[in-house]
């Protein structure tokens, strides 16, 4: 009977911590060291780690976007961010200034060198926008939200340019081949935490969307 009670009991408890996890899509920035230049950052469940790769579950979130076209993502992201920057800065209906969050999001499709491809930057809306977003006045940006889902994460120093991003987008996508995982091809994601006036222990990431259930590295336990 004790162990039937502690069963239940501890059954209860990791359901309370999943309700508390599972809500938590816009959050406190003081909770991830690696996210500290915004009070509010993007949250998520760690659900493996290794020294290749982490997988991460995200809530539903909506996000500012706009998209740009260019040979370079270096090219397209000033000219997005400048695009998004208004937006927060009172380029909406409601003139309404919005807090900065993390991170910045760059949806980069896949492309040989010298085409042009088209960037998607994405703000994330901080939690008190998030029911109900002002509506953008430039037609170029657009409010839309990211369904549940998992990614696997390879995190990086530095900058990130069009090289180093492609280098480790390439290392992740040929390890998650290599224990076929299955994940969404063509196009990955460029997190970036930091401001462009930050010059030191800067923090990106490269994002794959998993497909199914996600597959973690063989050393976990």
């Amino acid at each position: 009977m004790v162990a039937q009670v502690k069963r239940i009991y501890l059954s209860g408890l990791l359901g309370f911590l999943f309700m508390l996890t599972a809500e938590a899509g816009v959050g406190n920035s003081s909770a991830m060291p690696f996210c500290s230049e915004t009070e509010q950052c993007l949250m998520f469940d760690l659900i493996c780690e290794s020294d290749e790769y982490e997988v991460r579950h995200y809530d539903s979130v909506k996000w500012v976007s706009t998209t740009e076209r260019s040979i370079f993502m270096e090219m397209a992201a000033m000219k997005a961010f400048k695009r998004l920057y208004k937006y927060i800065d009172g380029g909406n209906e409601k003139g309404k200034k919005i807090e900065m969050t993390a991170p910045v999001l760059i949806k980069m499709v896949d492309k040989k060198f010298w085409q042009k491809s088209e960037y998607t930057m994405s703000f994330l809306l901080p939690a008190e926008d998030q029911e109900n977003p002002p509506t953008p006045t430039d037609s170029n940006v657009h409010v839309h939200e990211t369904p549940d889902t998992h990614v696997y994460v390879q995190s990086y120093g530095g900058w990130m340019t069009s090289w180093i991003d492609k280098r480790k987008a390439d290392t992740l996508s040929a390890k998650l081949d290599s224990i076929n995982a299955k994940y969404s091809k063509g196009f990955h994601f460029g997190a970036g935490y930091n401001s462009p006036m930050t010059m030191f222990k800067r923090h990106n990431e490269v994002w794959f969307v998993a497909e199914g259930e996600p597959v973690c590295p063989d050393e976990w336990e």
